[in-house]
């Protein structure tokens, strides 16, 4: 049994920063990809951001919007990712669900709310 778990959301002012975590649990290994994504009301869910590991290497993967604020990393030895968000704006205020897949399945966390007010 695969668990996902974020943790890091919350209430920021606009121009803020927040950091995300996701840790998956239940002897996971070779993850790939790991990912973030978001879920504003009314609007369906969107990829964020992704990574994927290939030996020492990690290749990252990110929505327009977000390219040059947020930053996507991973921790392999912890099977986490995370996700540091910078010069959060309004329209940054979604549900956060980080997604990872293994053994060709997808898991998905139970989401945290980032909220950005002006």
């Amino acid at each position: 049994q695969v668990r996902v778990v974020e943790s890091g959301g919350g209430l920021v002012q606009a121009g803020g920063s927040l950091r995300l975590s996701c840790v998956a649990s239940g002897s996971v290994v070779n993850i790939n990809p790991m990912g973030w994504y978001r879920q504003a009301p009314g609007k369906q869910r969107e990829l964020v951001a992704s990574i994927t590991s290939r030996g020492s290497t990690n290749f990252a993967n990110y929505a327009d919007s977000v390219k040059g604020r947020f930053t996507i990393s991973r921790d392999n030895a912890k099977s986490a990712v995370y996700l540091q968000m910078n010069s959060l704006k309004p329209e940054d205020t979604a549900v956060y669900y980080c997604n990872v897949r293994f053994l060709f399945n997808d898991y998905w966390g139970q989401g945290t709310q980032v909220t950005v007010y002006s």
